[in-house]
């Protein structure tokens, strides 16, 4: 008996990705639509782009899980296939994607990566244990409502594919210092959604755990000096990410204060939720 395969939308979110964007599409040709879905790009992004694109659209930016539940509902196919610029379809994950549309058992699909920084394949450590739930349909999944690192929400159940997506994550480390100012803000923001508290035990067990858990417990020492770099970078992020939930609870806390009337030193702070990536 044979089956219809069911039609794919892939979205590409992007902003200003010249350098990356053209490899990206070019794995995602066997979808049956392409859209890329760019935050007004600045460089030669769209122009790459209209040249494998079904439909490119602009929208503005917010945050990342924002941008891709407005573009969502803009896709076509029943079935959506979510990939980055810096992400990259292997032959062996389209052919796997092909096979799973023929007949799909779940209405999802979890998809691990294969992490590269500074061009070398990280195989331990953190990054090791990476997947995306990005292959769905398009009306049982929409990201959660976070600030930075938001997955999908399924109503419905996932599955997983075997092959793997590969991930040209922070291509060096001014591209990391680039990202991690508004990455931690975010992340922050999350902290402070959750009811998490920015004291000074949690600054440091958040300073100290991540690089324990990657470089020790997960053996990012195996991957040399880069997993030494990616362990301090994950201890970093999370230290910088407590302390500015710290920095935003003691404004609100003065802010609280003033509005008694009570006397307090002015402090301000604002998070800029426009920042692109």
């Amino acid at each position: 008996m044979q089956f219809q395969m069911q039609k794919l939308s892939a979205i590409i979110p992007c902003h200003n990705e010249e350098a990356m964007i053209e490899g990206c599409l070019q794995s995602v040709r066997f979808a049956d639509e392409i859209m890329v879905v760019d935050s007004f790009s600045t460089d030669r992004t769209l122009e790459i782009a209209r040249r494998y694109a079904s439909c490119t659209l602009q929208h503005e930016y917010v945050n990342s899980a924002a941008q891709k539940n407005w573009a969502i509902p803009q896709a076509k196919h029943p079935w959506v296939l979510i990939v980055d610029s810096d992400e990259r379809l292997t032959p062996e994950l389209q052919q796997e994607i092909r096979q799973i549309l023929e007949k799909p058992a779940y209405d999802g699909y979890w998809i691990r990566r294969r992490n590269y920084f500074l061009g070398k394949e990280i195989k331990h450590g953190a990054w090791n244990s990476d997947k995306v739930l990005r292959l769905f349909r398009r009306e049982l999944g929409r990201y959660q409502s976070k600030h930075v690192h938001a997955e999908i929400e399924l109503r419905g159940q996932a599955g997983w594919c075997r092959e793997k997506l590969l991930h040209y994550s922070y291509r060096s480390l001014d591209d990391y210092l680039r990202k991690v100012g508004r990455y931690t803000s975010w992340g922050a923001l999350n902290a402070q959604d959750k009811g998490s508290s920015g004291s000074a035990p949690q600054i440091l067990g958040h300073a100290v755990w991540p690089f324990l858990k990657s470089y020790f417990l997960k053996r990012g020492f195996l991957d040399g000096t880069e997993g030494l770099i990616i362990a301090l970078m994950e201890a970093s992020s999370s230290f910088l990410k407590y302390a500015k939930l710290y920095e935003i609870q003691r404004a609100n806390r003065t802010k609280k204060k003033q509005d008694e009337g009570e006397p307090g030193p002015s402090v301000q702070y604002k998070v800029d939720d426009g920042c692109k990536p």
